[in-house]
């Protein structure tokens, strides 16, 4: 099968999509199948033997990591080269659009091939902590508009496909994440690691939280947890836009800001750390969370979004409705040595049943599926009809539109 995959979060950015699509990449290779890569440019050619189509972009204003690129023209001729047998639009704002227009909707969109919509981001959730969420009525629109033209839509937790469904979005599936279990093993121990992250203090408890320093991360509120067991440490692993002012937020307490950490230091990270913390309550899926219990890490963990389905309350980590109760449950744990090892043990047999492997065999199925919904044929002759006024007007609108846009790219 060829798959043409169109996505505004690619490398050298680090961030769960991304080790989503790179896992899920590598495994459709081995699978012997073959994809194109529509991606925001980045000096990167090819990953894993896939071609990647870097695409002039610029960073996001108010998310600097986030880098925006417009369709051009040239992809149409790449695509009819390629002659992709589905199309795979993960979380569209502007290059996705590209892939709306290729595929989709009732014929099959321009090429005429079937669409396939992942969502990973909850964009109209994350409006909230920018002070812009009178703006999520308008956004779901914008959604809904979008992942009514996908074959099929894609979610990776049962939450969020019961939230698009809610919201008016149907052709819903779900597509689940999976985890490195070899690579994130609690063998990856290192009493250097701790070393480092503890501030030179490996005897204290080291909490531990792994993602992007962002607003919709809400690591702000682990400072009370700081304040209720001052003999623990905190480090924090990833980098972002809030950094400096978390620095100025954590100041004075005993956190470790280790930047972004990759393959074994970030397997030995979290294998070297006492207690997992996901105060975070806007995640899709939370690979991170995955890799903690993979490393036998007992998690403490928001009770929101699709967290809940990875964690089993009380078993393989705790999840908390507020912040008393999580501060409770660290307690629990951080005076209780074979509580953590116990429910670490159960937490690394859970997350280790789900790899990357079986996640993408469930896409492919997911991808089949779509090719056999939208069975295109050949264009039938659509009998004459009398165009009015207003029909008139709106393809003037749209071409004036488009004209305007040619003339726009660089």
């Amino acid at each position: 099968m060829k798959i043409a995959l169109f996505t505004e979060t690619f490398l050298p950015k680090m961030d769960g999509i991304v080790t989503t699509l790179c896992q899920t990449i590598r495994e459709l290779g081995k699978l012997g199948h073959e994809v194109l890569i529509f991606a925001p440019e980045a000096g990167i050619a090819e990953f894993e033997g896939s071609r990647i189509v870097g695409m002039k972009s610029r960073a996001f204003p108010l998310y600097p990591e986030l880098r925006l690129a417009l369709p051009r023209a040239f992809m149409r001729e790449v695509l009819t080269g390629f002659k992709p047998d589905v199309l795979h639009v993960v979380d569209p704002v502007l290059l996705g659009i590209a892939g709306l227009y290729y595929g989709g909707g009732q014929d099959g969109g321009a090429l005429r091939v079937p669409l396939v919509v992942s969502y990973h981001t909850d964009l109209p959730k994350y409006l909230s902590y920018y002070g812009l969420g009178f703006l999520a009525p308008h956004v779901w629109r914008i959604l809904r508009a979008r992942h009514r033209r996908a074959t099929l839509n894609l979610c990776t937790s049962s939450q969020m496909v019961s939230q698009l469904k809610e919201h008016g979005i149907g052709d819903l599936a779900l597509w689940p994440g999976g985890v490195d279990a070899d690579l994130f093993h609690p063998s990856r121990r290192s009493a250097e690691m701790r070393y480092r992250l503890t501030g030179g203090h490996p005897e204290r408890p080291l909490l531990l939280n792994v993602g992007r320093l962002s607003a919709e991360k809400d690591v702000k509120s682990l400072l009370s947890v700081l304040h209720a067991y001052p003999e623990a440490r905190l480090a924090l692993v990833g980098d972002g836009p809030h950094r400096t002012s978390l620095e100025k937020h954590f100041a004075g307490m005993e956190v470790h800001f280790a930047g972004f950490l990759y393959e074994q230091e970030l397997a030995a990270a979290f294998a070297s750390s006492d207690i997992f913390l996901m105060p975070s309550r806007s995640e899709t899926l939370g690979l991170v969370v995955l890799e903690a219990m993979c490393s036998a890490l007992p998690v403490v963990a928001a009770n929101a979004g699709g967290i809940p389905e990875i964690v089993e309350n009380g078993v393989s980590g705790y999840l908390a409705d507020t912040d008393a109760e999580a501060i409770e449950r660290i307690g629990e744990l951080l005076r209780s040595k074979e509580k953590r090892e116990s429910m670490g043990a159960e937490a690394r047999a859970q997350a280790s049943r789900r790899t990357w492997k079986e996640a993408t065999l469930q896409l492919v199925e997911q991808y089949h599926k779509a090719i056999e919904k939208q069975a295109i044929g050949p264009i039938a002759a659509a009998a004459p009809q009398r165009v009015g006024l207003r029909a008139r007007t709106g393809r003037a609108a749209r071409r004036a539109t488009l004209y305007a846009i040619r003339n726009l790219l660089p």
